[in-house]
């Protein structure tokens, strides 16, 4: 087994993601400590222009599988391009970030290699020669610590916005890898029939460090609005609970809980939720929660940073006109 750290690189629209330079930060801290190197894995059809912002950003390998059959993302295609190299080399420890496709990925990646896998870390870290990662469990109630036993086959599934981007020096030097991709296009179980983007939000809520969210207590799809305006004045995405998406308010693509997306943004904004388990599970690795509902004993304000009890029909006007008042100020 080497001493390298591997990540996952993932892309879009021929960029990384945000997600893929904090794992390189990540890597990278992990690389100096164990004295080693940072490979990044690019997966995927005209990846060859990834490998220079992942150099700069601190990758010092970049192995590159590119074909067409890895032009969209399939589990199948993925598993069979990407575990042969782990095989092979032997990483002290591959990051994926804990993403739609990353949490697909990595448990059937796991069960190929027979690799330890622990998904949802909100830490990695060296104990020794142990890498021990932190999770929340019991819907975020608790933190659990879990070692990996030694000289296994290490993947760690880490949540977004918990390590800091690595920086950019487009001084760096970085080595290019292309590598086989021993999967032809159309082997794989499933395929991609369309892909129908959701245009509702100018940031993805998984990668949004300002959430805006909704739940029963807006009474209608209609009062959505407020949180849009509030979420176009600070910047934000916005988002919502279950029952409004059950309702029929607002698409699926908008949940966050346990049947929803995990987010873990710098500020969550909770309107009119009252802070069911299932939701709190989704949400509340978020840095500062500001919660406002017409209920005091609401179960939101048990996990809220900052609280307002009160009609949020009457707040969050008044709340976005503050915000564009000290934006204008800013500017002027």
């Amino acid at each position: 087994m080497s001493r390298e750290v591997w990540i996952l690189a993932e892309h879009a629209g021929g960029r990384p993601r945000k997600i893929t330079y904090e794992l390189l930060g990540k890597a990278r801290a992990l690389a100096e400590a164990l004295g080693s190197r940072v490979t990044a894995v690019a997966l995927g059809s005209g990846v060859g222009a990834l490998a220079a912002d992942l150099g700069a950003h601190g990758a010092d390998r970049v192995l590159l599988g590119d074909a067409p059959a890895l032009g969209q993302y399939t589990a199948d295609a993925y598993t069979a391009a990407l575990a042969p190299l782990v095989a092979a080399e032997r990483p002290f420890l591959l990051l994926i970030g804990s993403t739609a496709s990353g949490r697909d990925l990595a448990p059937r990646l796991a069960a190929r290699l027979g690799a330890g896998i622990v998904t949802d870390c909100a830490a990695v870290d060296l104990d020794g020669e142990d890498v021990v990662a932190t999770r929340p469990v019991m819907t975020r109630k608790a933190l659990a610590r879990v070692a990996f036993q030694a000289d296994v086959l290490r993947i760690a599934v880490v949540l977004p916005h918990i390590f800091p981007p690595a920086a950019e020096d487009r001084a760096r030097s970085y080595e290019t890898v292309p590598v086989p991709v021993p999967v032809e296009r159309g082997a794989a179980r499933a395929r991609v029939v369309d892909v129908t983007p959701v245009a509702r939000e100018s940031v993805p809520l998984t990668e949004a460090d300002i959430i805006v969210s909704g739940g029963r207590g807006l009474r209608g799809p209609e009062n959505f609005a407020l949180l849009h305006r509030l979420a176009d004045a600070l910047g934000a995405a916005v988002g919502s609970s279950r029952p409004p998406v059950d309702s029929g308010w607002v698409p699926h693509d908008y949940e966050i809980g346990q049947t929803g997306k995990t987010v873990n943004p710098q500020l969550y904004i909770a309107c009119g939720i009252s802070g069911a388990p299932q939701h709190l599970a989704g949400m509340s690795g978020a840095r500062c929660i500001v919660a406002i509902n017409r209920d005091p004993q609401a179960p939101i304000f048990q996990v809220a940073t900052y609280g307002i009890a009160g009609d949020l029909f009457q707040i969050l006007p008044l709340l976005t006109e503050e915000v564009r008042r000290l934006k204008a100020a800013q500017q002027g």
